[in-house]
């Protein structure tokens, strides 16, 4: 594999806790890999779906979701609807024969700058070693059609 490759990760960061976080990690100086793109969202909730899928196909390699820790949401249960979206994501993410690894959910307070970095640092490594996401080759089959993948084994056309 290219040395040169450094993946993309796309961050949706909670407004009150997590990018309050990847604030406070920068300003504290704290060392963490430069691959995420920050993108706050008011609450770790409001991520959709497709959201995440248009991340990856338009070039990134990897999501992270970083909201509250759950019963600290400033919407009360958000990061629980997020859970669950989350557990949903990785199924669909599975059918579509893309890694796991390349949708991530962490939970970091606002005083929790090391969480978030050292988040940062395991997604980009976890990914360096997966390689780029090539949406074309895994999503899309030859023919441009979506491929559905079954389990390892087989693939079935849609």
């Amino acid at each position: 594999m290219d040395n040169s490759y450094e993946p993309i990760i796309v961050g949706f960061l909670c407004n009150w806790c997590s990018y309050r976080a990847a604030d406070l990690a920068g300003t504290s100086r704290l060392h963490y890999a430069p691959n995420m793109r920050p993108i706050r969202v008011m609450c770790s909730a409001r991520v959709e779906p497709q959201f995440v899928l248009k991340a990856l196909r338009e070039g990134a390699d990897g999501v992270l979701i970083a909201g509250c820790h759950p019963g600290e949401c400033h919407y009360v249960d958000g990061n629980i609807k997020t859970l669950r979206r989350y557990e949903l994501l990785k199924r669909m993410l599975r059918q579509l024969g893309i890694e796991e690894e390349r949708v991530q959910l962490v939970w970091a307070a606002a005083s929790e700058g090391n969480v978030l970095a050292d988040a940062v640092n395991r997604m980009t490594e976890q990914l360096r070693r997966l390689g780029p996401l090539r949406w074309r080759e895994t999503v899309l089959g030859e023919d441009g059609r979506t491929v559905e993948h079954v389990d390892d084994t087989m693939a079935k056309e849609v």
